[in-house]
């Protein structure tokens, strides 16, 4: 696709600087290896440039078809290949996950203990699959290292080990209590690849199948999956974290790297790797309405649905979350079924529109979606804990006023 600023209602000049910004703070200094920062505006590409390298290792530059591992962003695509089920009429938001896994029907709260000796009540009310979409399920991650119940994700290997699956997964889960009673508030958790085992149940195959064929393919998503094929490493970026000499360690070398193996644990929260380009055709559906050349993917008014604040009484994650862990702010953001909603500039304190809707992953990758500016912003990169820069915010000052229409 060409690059046209001026199409987009966009100044050329002005986005310029996210380049000189992404290069002079981070990448000359040595804090990532490189960037591929994208900008698409009312139907035009206005901005795409790779910076850096993607493998410092074998001084390999960056490149507009670097394959990424993208992490959670991963999330968004899982909400929507349920919602796609949603529409076929498989289920209703409100309807109990132990109608789809009837094992837990009977899970519980934790008071006390540790695993395998829990002290547990009754949930005030079932888990619904609403509460999964929304992280409002009581589930939790085994990387917290918060709580007893994340230390028993850990000690039992929750979606890990030699062999898993989704359905061994959710047995596990199915031996363990609760964080908190379902919609009473919110944890970041593994409940996006309980969405994929839903995915399964539901539609008869196997998740990493039903995205090829009722998303990827569709969309023309060539280059996204949970591995990476033979004929594509040349262009897999490394996974970079920073040692205590403030020096960049490569953590996943493109190589040897796990994403080049068959996989049996297909990660609705985390498990793709995928491209710039390919992740803007997922975005670019869904600010057509779910619609892309021609493939619709879901209904207008589903994507409504899934992005607006389904935090009770409207309030913001300040308001709900648990855990301090996210990939998001928390002072001002909403959530949605999959996406934090930005719940408007005042209540940010940050440029933008209410509306947007968004996520990143753990490898430092962002996106966001306004759809008053018919706008799309992805970073891909791989720097490792996201955590360490605000890339969202500082790209936000870049994009907005570059807008000139």
């Amino acid at each position: 696709m060409r690059i046209d600023a001026a199409a987009a209602g966009m100044s050329a000049r002005a986005l310029g600087r996210i380049s000189d910004h992404l290069m002079q703070r981070y990448i000359v200094p040595g804090k990532i290896a490189g960037a591929l920062p994208v900008v698409f505006r009312k139907g035009s590409l206005a901005y795409c440039e790779p910076l850096g390298r993607m493998d410092i290792e074998r001084d390999k530059p960056m490149r507009e078809d670097t394959i990424f591992r993208i992490y959670s962003m991963t999330k968004p695509i899982t909400s929507v290949a349920l919602m796609m089920l949603y529409e076929d009429g498989h289920f209703q938001l409100n309807d109990p996950v132990h109608r789809f896994i009837p094992q837990w029907r009977d899970l519980a709260v934790y008071q006390a203990g540790v695993v395998p000796n829990f002290v547990t009540r009754p949930v005030d009310r079932a888990m619904t699959v609403k509460d999964l979409f929304t992280h409002m399920s009581g589930l939790t991650y085994g990387f917290m290292n918060r709580t007893n119940v994340d230390h028993a994700y850990r000690k039992l290997g929750v979606g890990a080990g030699e062999g898993a699956t989704l359905r061994t997964m959710i047995d596990t889960l199915a031996k363990l209590p609760l964080e908190f009673s379902p919609g009473t508030r919110w944890n970041y958790s593994v409940a996006s690849d309980v969405l994929g085992y839903l995915v399964e149940a539901m539609s008869g195959m196997s998740f990493d199948t039903y995205l090829r064929t009722r998303i990827f393919e569709p969309l023309g998503m060539k280059d996204t999956g949970f591995t990476v094929p033979e004929n594509a490493v040349d262009r897999f970026a490394a996974n970079y974290s920073r040692g205590a000499d403030k020096k960049l360690r490569c953590e996943d070398d493109p190589q040897n790297s796990i994403y080049l193996k068959l996989r049996t644990f297909f990660s609705g929260g985390g498990g793709l790797v995928s491209t710039a380009h390919d992740y803007l055709r997922f975005c670019r559906m869904l600010v057509g309405g779910g619609e892309l050349d021609g493939a619709r993917i879901l209904g207008r008014k589903t994507i409504e649905l899934m992005t607006c604040n389904h935090l009770p009484n409207d309030e913001d994650l300040t308001r709900w979350a648990l855990g301090s862990f996210s990939e998001t702010a928390n002072e001002g953001y909403g959530f949605g079924l999959g996406f934090s909603i930005n719940l408007g500039p005042a209540r940010t304190a940050t440029i933008g529109s209410a509306g947007e809707y968004a996520w990143g992953g753990a490898a430092s990758t962002i996106f966001w979606v306004d759809p008053a500016e018919e706008l799309v912003v992805i970073l891909m990169t791989q720097f490792m804990p996201s955590a360490t820069f605000n890339f969202r915010g500082q790209l936000k000052t870049l994009v907005y006023p570059a807008i000139v229409d």
